[in-house]
């Protein structure tokens, strides 16, 4: 049986599957703040994809041997839950948790001060709640908020975003059927302020030409997301200002 295609793009409108234009990317909402047990925490749903970031720490790291003398140790559990997808998945972490576990820590290694905390650790917890393309990219938008909430120092807020291929056209943060059904997809982690990239990966094939138009097109959803998440940031804290105004006028 003939593997299904997604849906074309039409020449005339550039209008995919799901509406948007190629350079568009899903809708996104973003709250910072929302665990009140974890010393930062952030939530986001961007499309369909909803994700959960907690981070804690810094605190004494545990095992001691594993203890860093000159910086914190970072690690990162990024786990999704077995009602994330359409088929019951197994609750024990997959190869691709591990991996992408392994990826989103190492995105974030260049923009924590890291230093600043020896011997000490700083765990980040990632639940996928619910997926549809893209959950790597989202949960480093999420969970580099969270350490923004957590007062950890930062370089910068790091925010992702991915583009890709599909039916030969080059588009912006692909959905679920498009990451798995088009020709290309490109992962991509930046801080803004730093001009830094600290993650990119591709799957697929892409001439040179398409490559620069793909990673092009992801740092601009990149920028996008980083608004987003200063303006989540903003949001948490002027609640914040307020309950304290709130709380010394009625005293």
């Amino acid at each position: 049986m003939p593997k299904k295609k997604v849906k074309k793009t039409a020449n005339e409108k550039d209008i995919r599957h799901d509406g948007r234009k190629l350079n568009e990317l899903r809708p996104i909402k973003i709250e910072v703040g929302v665990l009140g047990n974890a010393d930062g925490s952030a939530y986001i749903e961007q499309g369909k994809n909803k994700i959960l970031a907690g981070v804690y720490g810094p605190k004494e790291a545990h095992p001691k041997h594993l203890a860093l003398p000159d910086r914190t140790r970072l690690r990162c559990r990024y786990h999704m839950a077995p009602f994330s997808v359409q088929e019951r998945r197994s609750p024990a972490p997959s190869r691709r948790d591990i991996e992408l576990s392994k990826v989103i820590r190492e995105a974030f290694e260049p923009s924590v001060f890291t230093e600043y905390y020896p011997r000490t650790s700083i765990d980040i917890f990632i639940e996928v709640l619910q997926a549809d393309g893209g959950t790597r990219c989202a949960s480093i938008t999420a969970a580099s908020l969270a350490l923004a909430d957590a007062g950890i120092p930062l370089r910068d807020l790091v925010s992702a975003c991915a583009a890709g291929k599909v039916d030969g056209r080059i588009v912006l943060d692909l959905d679920d059927k498009e990451d798995k059904e088009g020709e290309a997809d490109l992962p991509l982690a930046y801080m803004s302020s730093q001009n830094a990239i600290t993650l990119l990966q591709m799957d697929g094939m892409l001439t040179g030409e398409e490559f620069d138009q793909t990673m092009n097109l992801a740092l601009e959803g990149c920028k996008q997301i980083y608004q987003l998440q200063k303006e989540a940031l903003k949001a948490k804290y002027l609640e914040v200002k307020e309950a304290i105004n709130k709380e010394s006028e009625e005293q």
